[in-house]
């Protein structure tokens, strides 16, 4: 017998092999019909799976997320094998699950279009009704070979064989005439995938490198209820109007050129103007808190970047200029734009000798980076090859650390609420993996002293944060202020990291109160994070009709006639006089037209110029969000729209 305990600390004894899906049943129909998998002492597991010793355990259903998860592996497997029932020579990839969905990369001649995707979908409703059993098989590496050679299946030889040579199980999961290599967990039978809706057809290259064959990625998404998946895509599709890849080429705020490249848009004037208005707030509100502004190189030497741990750890994400066979002649020189900073900023702090007097000394910068992105990760202005951030590098003394990070985050936390998504991000502390210790410098010791030090400073501070091991950056853990795009793809918006290395690295020392030389820590952080990222986001949240304060143009003033332009134009002057963005409208166009152009184009205010406000120096106000205001002097109107501005008022 073996003792399990459930959900409220209830303790039941069950035979010795009893599996989740066993207990499920005995617990309720209704539960043991929703399980999609299950939890045995904090791992996620296949219902299948025999319990033979005392454990905890959870049962799984679709309102968790590893449940959800299993479902739509599940479904990602039903889909490959529609794939390979319709497309015999389709070759097959991989195909996990992902936030709101799933997808499989498949080696086909031709990409698959939306008429395939419709019969696809047909295949995956009939593999549904034929409620398949899933059965999960362990066999030793060159069997799995022998089975993927005999169906030509070369992607998947290759991962058995880098498995195998991990000293890793080797799992297979068959459902029908369908096996594909996988650790799971999955559903009992395919029956319990009730709707299923194939949303994308994409490129990728295997593994997201450029040097490997471009196969066919499907995306799909998956749920037990017709009635959820008619939900959700209702959500999608106006996730799809939120778009700012969408909104923001509509709208004219950015654009793409082929020739160019991808991941190098073009910001076109309204974009320019809304990144300027937040360097400008940003930078001021940084002096203020008295950091100093720094003007750093957009290039350097190899040398530096040996010096920093880029070169050895970071090497693949930078562009390096040059003959990629002389790398690593000592002889050569070797330039590479920089990926972020850092290197550069601590050239300023080491141009003199400091004392614990000089800290904490704080530095910011507007960075223009780049780094080396692989073409399937970009999308629009949230992830490029050429961005800018607000960056920032605080050297101070291990007595000073938690006030500072508390003034970074802080700052952060202003700039969130001042943009509007202060209540759209969530925290994410993120750590190294001692189990990749390779991807890190420094000795484990240090590294966990500091991940405890920044533990305490996150608990003191009331961060409600989750925790994320192979997170950090190679030099020392971070604070993750994370954010969901339209689609729920969760992204990094700003950071703030310790780094308890890199001043040793570079000889950057103090004089302590004692007399004795020491290495300060370091702060990196970004108060906006990346500028391109952050006008996405505002973008999508406010579904391109930006707040006053931010929006590009903030007035336009409209004559009914050609022969009021005069008088408009003396409100423009006086518009602009004040500080306001405002464009005057003098095409020889009727009133309604202009004002439905306006509107659609997300002006927050319109101001009518006919006659009677010529006459009497005021103006006819209608606003985007309120409509019809009626007349106002134009100075009332100037002052109302100044303190709307000074404010940063959101709505």
């Amino acid at each position: 017998m073996v003792k399990i305990t459930l959900k409220g600390n209830v303790v039941k004894e069950y035979e010795s092999g009893v599996t989740p899906a066993m207990v499920a049943t005995d617990l309720g129909a209704g539960l043991a019909k929703a399980a999609c998998a299950a939890r045995i002492n904090g791992k996620t597991v296949d219902l299948r799976t025999p319990i033979t010793e005392d454990c905890s355990l959870e049962i799984l259903t679709f309102d968790d997320e590893d449940g959800r998860v299993a479902f739509r592996h599940t479904a990602s497997h039903m889909l490959a094998q529609a794939v390979k029932r319709l497309y015999p020579d389709a070759k097959l990839a991989i195909g996990p699950a992902i936030e709101n969905g799933f997808y499989y990369d498949f080696d086909v001649k031709t990409p698959f279009n939306k008429a395939d995707l419709e019969k696809l979908e047909e295949e995956i409703k009939k593999i549904a009704k034929e409620n398949l059993a899933l059965e999960r098989i362990e066999v030793p590496a060159d069997e799995a070979i022998r089975i993927m050679q005999e169906r030509g299946e070369g992607y998947k030889i290759e991962l058995i064989k880098e498995h195998a040579a991990k000293g890793e199980k080797i799992t297979l999961y068959k459902q029908g005439e369908f096996i594909d290599l996988c650790a799971g967990p999955h559903l009992m039978n395919t029956g319990v995938v009730k709707a299923v809706k194939l949303t994308q057809c994409t490129g990728a290259y295997w593994r997201g490198d450029e040097s490997n064959p471009q196969l066919c990625r499907v995306y799909g998404t998956a749920f037990p209820k017709a009635s959820m998946l008619e939900e959700h895509l209702k959500a999608l599709e106006e996730a799809r109007k939120r778009d700012h890849n969408l909104i923001g080429r509509e709208l004219g705020y950015f654009t793409t050129v082929d020739v160019i490249g991808q991941g190098l848009p073009i910001l076109l004037p309204k974009g320019a103007m809304v990144i300027r208005t937040l360097q400008r707030f940003v930078e001021d509100e940084e002096e203020r808190r008295g950091y100093l502004l720094t003007k750093t190189p957009y290039l350097a030497k190899r040398e530096l970047y040996k010096i920093s741990g880029h070169w050895d750890h970071y090497r693949d994400g930078m562009f390096i200029l040059g003959d990629p066979q002389k790398f690593e002649e000592p002889e050569a020189e070797i330039f590479a734009l920089r990926p972020m900073t850092c290197p550069f900023q601590f050239q300023s702090y080491l141009t003199r000798t400091r004392s614990y007097r000089d800290l904490p000394l704080r530095y910011n910068e507007t960075s223009t980076l780049f780094r080396d992105e692989a073409s399937g990760e970009m999308h629009g202005l949230i992830r490029l090859r050429q961005f800018t951030i607000s960056e920032g590098h605080i050297a101070c003394t291990p007595e000073q650390l938690e006030e500072e990070f508390a003034g970074c985050l802080d700052l952060a936390n202003f700039m969130l609420k001042a943009v509007g998504l202060s209540d759209d991000v969530s925290y994410r502390f993120s750590k190294w993996d001692e189990n990749n210790r390779e991807k890190y410098i420094g000795d484990p010791e240090e590294w966990e002293r500091v991940q405890n030090t920044m533990r305490t400073i996150l608990d003191d501070l009331n961060v409600n944060y989750t925790e994320a091991d192979g997170e950090a950056a190679f030099y020392g853990p971070k604070l993750d202020i994370q954010i969901k795009n339209v689609y729920g793809k969760e992204d990094t918006l700003i950071t703030i990291q310790i780094d308890f290395q890199l001043a040793e690295r570079f000889g950057m020392e103090y004089v302590d109160r004692d007399g004795i030389k020491k290495h300060p820590y370091i702060i990196h952080r970004t108060s906006i994070g990346c500028y391109e990222r952050t006008l996405a986001l505002i973008l999508e949240k406010y579904a391109g009709a930006l707040p006053m304060w931010l929006a590009p143009e903030q007035v336009r003033v409209l004559p009914i006639s050609e022969r009021l332009i005069d008088a408009a134009g003396e409100v423009v002057k006086k518009l602009k006089a004040a500080g306001i963005r405002v464009k005057l409208d003098d095409r020889n166009e009727k009133i309604g037209y202009k004002i439905r152009e306006a509107q659609l184009e997300k002006i927050p205010y319109m101001l009518i110029i006919g006659d009677r406000e010529a006459e009497s120096g005021t103006v006819s106000v209608r606003c985007r969000k309120r409509g019809d205001l009626g007349s106002v002097e134009v100075e009332k109107f100037i002052q109302q729209v100044l303190e709307e501005i000074n404010t940063r008022k959101l709505d």
